[in-house]
């Protein structure tokens, strides 16, 4: 349905020699405000092609509006998250590259010049190109073509997506790297992400931990207001939401691949108060622990 919690931060790819990879998600059952990307971070660029539904992705503190036929870049070490807009069906490719695929133009000096700065992050491309400068359409053909040699895998197809991909990067760069360089950034860097990061792990990995809003403001040096407002810009939802779905999604985890009671599960999700538990995992999951075992 979407990336596993393995993928935060460490993302590992399968080959180091070309470090890309394609994860093809579907989500054939969903409703408004469904997670259909867990959030999570690494230093690889993301590439999302919508193929089937609506879905918002916050992406650093912002939300992009993605329906079919949309693509969207997630630079290296940008968190992001994804909800679904919708009861349709979700279905979405995902291409995940480091940006070390390139490594053999380092010493091309019109690589230097326009992509480089984009694979070290001195740059930034638009989430949503389209958005910015609608010529973008035009170069999604190459996309296309690099996830088609990506899904059937014919002999040397890691040769043509590279050069697919490459090509992609050329051209977005020579549509945004004069405007950028003028100083008219199209995608400004956010900060606020990097403060968040080690909170973040904390929740999805410490789940018996109370932690209050007032606890986890301090951690990031802001006063709970003001904590509570970025929270929620960053991922789409309040901390006490962010905090449950956590915890039902650990649950949901654990009913299906233990044998542990419904009671000692929610005793490892933090709620000592089974009958607590199951309200809220009805009401984030929409069944009982008990159907969802069955």
């Amino acid at each position: 349905m979407s990336y596993p919690k393995e993928l935060r931060e460490n993302t590992r790819l399968e080959h180091k020699t070309y470090p890309i990879q394609l994860f093809q998600n579907h989500c054939p059952e969903v409703k408004p405000n469904d997670c259909i990307l867990y959030l999570h971070w690494h230093e690889h660029f993301e590439i999302i092609v919508m193929r089937e539904g609506s879905a918002v992705f916050h992406i650093d503190s912002r939300p992009y509006i993605v329906n079919e036929g949309d693509v969207i870049i997630i630079p290296g070490g940008g968190l992001h998250v994804g909800y679904s807009l919708g009861y349709k069906p979700i279905y979405y490719d995902c291409v995940v590259l480091n940006a070390s695929l390139f490594n053999d133009w380092v010493h091309d000096p019109v690589h230097a010049k326009f992509v480089a700065p984009y694979l070290e992050g001195r740059l930034h491309y638009p989430v949503k190109p389209v958005e910015q400068d609608e010529a973008c359409l035009s170069f999604y053909g190459l996309l296309d073509e690099a996830i088609g040699e990506l899904a059937t895998k014919p002999p040397a197809y890691q040769l043509v997506v590279k050069s697919k991909l490459h090509a992609l990067f050329t051209l977005l760069a020579r549509t945004f790297l004069e405007r950028q360089l003028a100083g008219k950034a199209v995608e400004p860097y956010s900060a606020n992400r990097d403060r968040f990061k080690l909170l973040i792990q904390q929740i999805e990995s410490n789940f018996c931990e109370r932690l209050s809003i007032e606890q986890a403001a301090k951690q990031v040096s802001l006063n709970p207001y003001h904590f509570c407002k970025l929270f929620k810009k960053l991922t789409g939802r309040t901390f006490v939401e962010y905090v449950n779905v956590s915890r039902m999604n650990e649950a949901e985890r654990l009913l299906r691949s233990s044998n542990d009671t419904v009671t000692e599960i929610a005793a490892k999700v933090g709620c000592d108060n089974p009958n607590y538990f199951t309200k809220l995992y009805k009401q984030y999951k929409g069944m009982t622990p008990s159907e969802a075992r069955r």
